[in-house]
């Protein structure tokens, strides 16, 4: 099988990144229906010879689906979320959206930057979370092209939109490798001084969205000797606390159930669960590596999560109460699904010590993560 060579190249060149998958995979765009006002939402779907495929919608540039076999050889999506693609506007909940401009909790909902404040809106309690009441998973995207296994989406963000500086042109890109491998690279340009954080909110049950059992008996490893505990707030108080010797300790893999509901441990408490950024050992990186390795022993399903960010954030749904009525009428519950979102750390505008989120004109934002889905041998 004939490979094209990704390259990595930030601002535009983002779109020539994501032309590296194999020649087998395809692109197909279609009508996904319209939102309440009658908006056209379009779809592309994207599908490896393995049997591996993702489908994209231009709402929110939200991974509506990610499907693959099992060790039997039986597909199921493995994300959840809606049928319907307008149930994403009528009923937000994150479900595999393009998140930004700042994915996750700015403490206050305030950041200074060159000396000046600026104020966003608190969407979660005192916080603002996911760029404020109308992010990036709120937007109509159009799609930029389809073709060669590819999609790219494009946004324009206003100077002041939600409050943030600077007028930002964004781009995600998916990418469908023949083995499986799901490329998502992000761009944005800006014309003055501002912060950027984006990444996707798939949210993953291996055994397939709706499975009863849940996520609790699938095994997680992420390579972080770190987390950046939170206050009640949930917002990271600035510290790096060791993982040793903790339910937050996953380098060697544990499974979910072990820790998400003991609260001996405080950030357990707090979390209700675990809803917590892991400071990853290879730190910010010029090509994506791993960030985290979901697997579900039943299925065989292997979910490998890489990307070029220092962090991970791993939520295991603790605010899932059954009132979200997803795929198939499945009701969504606390542990039916694990998201694992490669990010800056959350609050870095207000935490010096910890990797910057400033993006400047002329020095483009990038961050380019992986979903691999496969089947263990």
């Amino acid at each position: 099988m004939k490979l094209r060579k990704a390259i990595f190249i930030a601002g535009a060149g983002l779109t020539a990144l994501a032309a590296a998958q194999a020649d087998a995979a395809t692109t197909q765009r279609e009508a996904a229906g319209r939102l309440a006002d009658g908006t056209a939402i379009e779809a592309v779907t994207l599908t490896a010879a393995n049997g591996v495929s993702a489908r994209v919608l231009t709402y929110g540039a939200t991974l509506q689906k990610l499907s693959g076999p099992d060790r039997d050889g039986k597909i199921a999506d493995v994300l959840l979320g809606y049928d319907d693609a307008a149930d994403y506007a009528a009923h937000p909940n994150y479900f595999g959206v393009t998140v930004g401009r700042f994915a996750n909790r700015i403490g206050g909902g305030k950041f200074t930057l060159d000396g000046k404040t600026y104020q966003l809106p608190l969407n979660d309690k005192v916080n603002s979370l996911h760029g404020g009441q109308v992010g990036f998973d709120k937007r109509l995207w159009r799609i930029v092209s389809a073709k060669d296994g590819s999609a790219t989406l494009a946004l324009t963000s206003a100077d002041g939109d939600q409050g943030y500086p600077g007028k930002l042109d964004v781009t995600v890109t998916y990418t469908m490798a023949d083995d499986g491998a799901l490329t998502i690279a992000f761009g944005a340009k800006t014309d003055k001084p501002t912060v950027v954080n984006m990444t996707n909110h798939g949210i993953f049950n291996l055994a397939g969205e709706g499975s009863p059992l849940g996520i609790l008996n699938q095994r997680l490893t992420i390579p972080a000797k770190a987390i950046t505990p939170v206050d009640a707030n949930l917002v990271p108080t600035g510290e790096l606390r060791p993982v040793a010797g903790t339910v937050f300790d996953f380098r060697s893999g544990r499974m979910l159930g072990e820790g998400v509901r003991d609260g001996h441990d405080p950030q357990i408490v707090m979390g209700h669960g675990y809803d917590h950024n892991f400071a990853l050992d290879k730190g910010l990186t010029a090509t994506p590596q791993l960030a985290a390795r979901l697997e579900d022993p039943v299925s065989g399903r292997v979910l490998e999560v890489s990307s070029t960010e220092p962090g991970v954030q791993m939520y295991t749904g603790n605010f899932l109460d059954g009132s979200y009525i997803g795929k198939n009428r499945h009701v969504y519950r606390m542990g039916d699904g694990v998201a694992l979102e490669p990010q800056k750390f959350p609050d870095a505008p207000n935490k010096p010590n910890f990797a910057s989120a400033r993006v400047d004109p002329g020095k483009p934002y990038r961050h380019v993560m992986i979903y691999k889905l496969s089947v263990a041998k």
